[in-house]
């Protein structure tokens, strides 16, 4: 008797690994770049409309949940530039051995949590 086995593979399949999360998070974080690009839109026009809407957006973008988007804004903004470099390595035909692949994967989340939390750090006016 023949088992039951999908047609075709799926993430039941597949042991999940580094590469499958890094796509995943590249298209995540294109879709939350073109979020946060509206909301910075709206948040200039705010800005220029006059110092009363200024105000109303400073206290948008200053609130526990608005400083939660910020941060979300600019980690995504961090990840997919250094995880978009990565695919320009890849452009010119290097990098496609499976370690430089997962030293790079690693490297990108690293630099990511480095860098957004430096800028943040900065931001803040910690140091």
């Amino acid at each position: 008797m023949a088992t039951q086995r999908p047609l075709s593979p799926h993430l039941q399949v597949y042991r999940w690994q580094i590469t499958m999360t890094m796509s995943i998070l590249h298209r995540a974080t294109g879709v939350g770049l073109t979020v946060g690009a509206f909301a910075l839109a709206w948040f200039l026009v705010m800005l220029a409309m006059g110092p009363e809407s200024g105000a109303r957006a400073m206290a948008c973008v200053g609130s526990p949940i608005g400083l939660f988007f910020t941060f979300a804004f600019s980690l995504c903004l961090v990840y997919h530039l250094f995880n978009g470099l990565r695919h320009l390595l890849w452009d010119t035909g290097h990098g496609y051995d499976i370690p430089t692949v997962y030293k790079t994967g690693w490297t990108v989340f690293a630099l990511t949590v480095v860098v957004t939390a430096a800028l943040w750090f900065f931001a803040l006016g910690v140091a």
